[in-house]
């Protein structure tokens, strides 16, 4: 196996508009498909779970809590490990660990606890941190500077492929084809799905193990970067970044957590579990159309507009499925993942922009921040609990308020940072 830090290796420069990165960026889309697939298994996980244990909303919703937790515990340290590895052994780990995660499924559902299933998803959750770190500065590093919002938002509608393909998918698998696999099957139809999972994830890092990819030189010589001079809070636009992704993360999960059982109820749509898993595709499948579109429309558009016309859009209809009923209201939370699409790779690429050799550091705050997939659904649980469903989306309505905030001044913040370093 190579290390990418040896002489067969080349170095990327960042800025370099010549060199080919197809076959990097294709190899690293193929993770963006997977942990993208890992992490929407949850919304199905969790009324399987719900109902095999008698869970309430807020117990239900500790599934998101300790799977996205790992990112608050984990993403320092991985951008840590990073910053001295190098992104290729980076991604090793996180696959290693995240394949680690799902043979733990093995064990829990033989013992048949519900904290042994948190346990292994936090393990899972703790691999697709170090991807998450490796991964998204690698891919804005491969290539020109001022196309680095396209080519996340690329890379991320791949993701969005894995999240729209994995709710149908796990819909199947935990609960049948019609809903036929009831209580008598409890856990175990979790069983075969994770360890296949585990199977992929060795299998990619045995490929990944034996490629060569290129070296991020900005990334990496610190002495060329005046930005090494500067404390990170020092970058209003990195640490107001870091307040978006908290939010959107957290919104998308929580909304998505929500949607089986909000489609369940019976002004709403009154579907059953295996029905209502099928129709979470249309939530990240509107992600995956929108990534694209927003990969070509980001070469022209400013992405901090983009951004605020986005999560407006989704306040409106959040604001459309709390007040009315039926398919209008379904339908009108289901369309917020064509707007999701371009937020995550668009405020991670404006958050870390011209930060240079800190980028790995500012990468790491940035994933510390998905944290908000663990505590924004664990809200809204108790919203749902104490009140109702229905009236449970203002709390991701108050996330999308802050992303438009923050869309409308990162452009100001960004300046402020440049010209602390210049």
């Amino acid at each position: 196996m190579s290390d990418i830090n040896t002489n067969q290796s080349f170095v990327a420069q960042g800025n370099d508009e010549n060199k080919n990165y197809l076959l990097p960026l294709s190899a690293m889309t193929t993770l963006f498909f997977l942990w993208g697939f890992i992490t929407v298994l949850n919304d199905v996980l969790i009324p399987r779970l719900k109902s095999v244990f008698d869970l309430n909303y807020t117990e239900a919703m500790m599934i998101q809590f300790c799977f996205f937790s790992a990112y608050f515990i984990v993403s320092l340290p991985a951008g840590a490990l990073v910053k001295k590895l190098g992104y290729k052994n980076g991604v090793l780990t996180g696959l290693v660990v995240a394949s680690v995660g799902c043979m733990l499924f093995y064990p829990a559902v033989a013992v048949h606890e519900y904290w042994l299933f948190l346990g292994a998803l936090f393990v899972l959750a703790s691999g697709i941190t170090v991807l998450q770190v490796s991964a998204n500065p690698y891919v804005a590093a491969l290539g020109p500077a001022k196309t680095a919002s396209s080519r996340l938002n690329l890379a991320q509608a791949l993701n969005s492929l894995g999240t729209t393909v994995g709710p149908y998918v796990g819909g199947l698998l935990f609960f049948g084809a019609a809903g036929t696999m009831a209580a008598e099957a409890g856990a175990e139809s979790v069983k075969v799905p994770y360890l296949m999972l585990a199977g992929a994830l060795l299998t990619i890092a045995i490929v990944f193990a034996f490629l060569k990819l290129p070296t991020i030189e900005a990334h990496t010589q610190e002495q060329s970067c005046k930005a090494k001079d500067h404390s990170l809070f020092d970058a209003p636009h990195l640490v107001m970044g870091v307040g978006a992704i908290f939010c959107y993360v957290g919104a998308e999960v929580a909304i998505g957590s929500f949607l089986v059982n909000y489609f369940a109820q019976p002004h709403i749509a009154g579907l059953e579990e295996h029905a209502a898993a099928k129709l979470i595709s249309y939530y990240w499948g509107g992600a995956m159309v929108g990534r694209f579109i927003g990969s070509a429309a980001l070469q022209k558009v400013a992405p901090s507009k983009a951004l605020m016309f986005n999560a407006l859009c989704i306040v409106a209809l959040l604001t459309t499925t709390m007040l009315t009923e039926g398919h209008l209201a379904m339908w009108a939370v289901l369309a917020i993942g064509l707007f999701n699409s371009i937020m995550f790779p668009t405020i991670f690429s404006v958050a870390i922009e011209g930060l240079g050799s800190l980028t790995s550091k500012g990468s790491g705050w940035l994933c510390l921040a998905i944290v908000g997939g663990a505590i924004v659904p664990l809200l809204q649980g108790m919203f749902a609990d104490s009140i109702n469903i229905q009236v449970s989306f203002i709390v991701p309505l108050v996330c999308y308020l802050y992303i438009a905030w923050y869309g409308l001044n990162v452009v100001k913040w960004a300046q402020q940072w440049k010209t602390k370093v210049n």
